[in-house]
């Protein structure tokens, strides 16, 4: 597995990283072990969570038991600032004393003394970002956490938050179908020296191939009864991208992973998986790094 240096920071980051979002949720203990298992076997080494992932810090603690005897060898991100149920008190999620509640009950569920990237996983719309980028800070002056990340924000508040504290890593939505960023907020991590991760790179599977116009979505998969994100208009964009990456002998996960991963500024693509397979597969889909001209054609497309 490739990896490069995640922004400013000493960070080496795998080019494809594992989404955890599914654990504690779709996943139990044991399933969640055997995908992590199957990732680390791949090389997949930087893992991604949340304390709002499965509920209630479930994600972490499962991920943290999962990690036991080989914590050192994963860069491990998680993130604070969603509602928690209470279970991190009273918000809002960005102000100082919940940034130093939510990483206590963070380092407890994952079971380790500090996080290798920390983001704040959504501005609250009450406290100014540069008040929780200055508490963030402060973690970093502790040791509880060795580098900042900003998730789901605009270019405006990254130029803010990069006036209090370093972030290496900004983290949105961002896959083939949604390049929003492409406009603003990636051309600024570039100028900025700040890695972009995107998550959501496989739109819940609709660039895996599984889903097709005229058919039923397959049964249990995260799109079956959602024929607003089935729509004949997004299933026909993906058969463009799928037919591009067939002219270049390769598949539509290899394009929507290994195409997002080639995307100058991209420093790894977060992807989550339910199987040891689909780990596997992830982690193979970023082997296919695009030429100048493949990229110009994706981006003509």
């Amino acid at each position: 597995m490739v990896t490069s240096r995640l922004g400013g920071s000493d960070l080496e980051v795998s080019r494809v990283g594992l989404g955890c979002n599914n654990f504690g949720r779709r996943l139990d203990a044991a399933a969640t072990r055997a995908v992590v298992d199957a990732a680390l076997d791949a090389g997949i080494g930087f893992l991604d969570t949340a304390d709002v992932y499965g509920g209630g810090g479930g994600s972490e603690r499962f991920l943290g038991e999962a990690l036991a005897g080989r914590r050192d060898r994963v860069v491990l991100a998680t993130k604070f600032g969603h509602a928690m149920d209470g279970v991190d008190g009273d918000g809002p999620g960005g102000s100082p004393a919940y940034v130093r509640r939510a990483i206590a009950s963070s380092l407890e569920r994952l079971a380790t003394d500090r996080v290798d990237l920390y983001y704040y996983h959504r501005p609250d719309g009450v406290t100014p970002i540069e008040e929780t980028v200055g508490a963030m800070r402060e973690l970093v002056d502790e040791g509880k956490v060795r580098w900042l990340g900003l998730s789901n924000v605009d270019a405006a508040q990254i130029r803010r938050a990069v006036e209090v504290a370093e972030i290496v890593a900004v983290q949105n939505y961002y896959s083939l179908m949604r390049r929003d960023d492409d406009a603003e907020v990636l051309p600024l991590c570039r100028e900025l020296g700040i890695g972009y991760v995107p998550y959501f790179p496989l739109e819940s599977g609709l660039l895996t191939g599984k889903y097709r116009r005229g058919e039923a979505a397959p049964e249990g998969s995260r799109l079956a009864g959602s024929a607003d994100r089935l729509t004949d208009e997004r299933l026909g964009r993906a058969e463009e991208l799928e037919a591009l990456a067939a002219r270049h002998g390769h598949t539509l996960l290899e394009l929507a992973v290994g195409g997002l991963a080639s995307i100058p500024g991209v420093a790894s693509v977060i992807a989550g998986a339910t199987s040891p397979e689909q780990a596997r597969a992830n982690a193979a889909a970023g082997g296919w790094q695009l030429t100048g001209a493949e990229l110009a054609e994706l981006d003509a497309l």
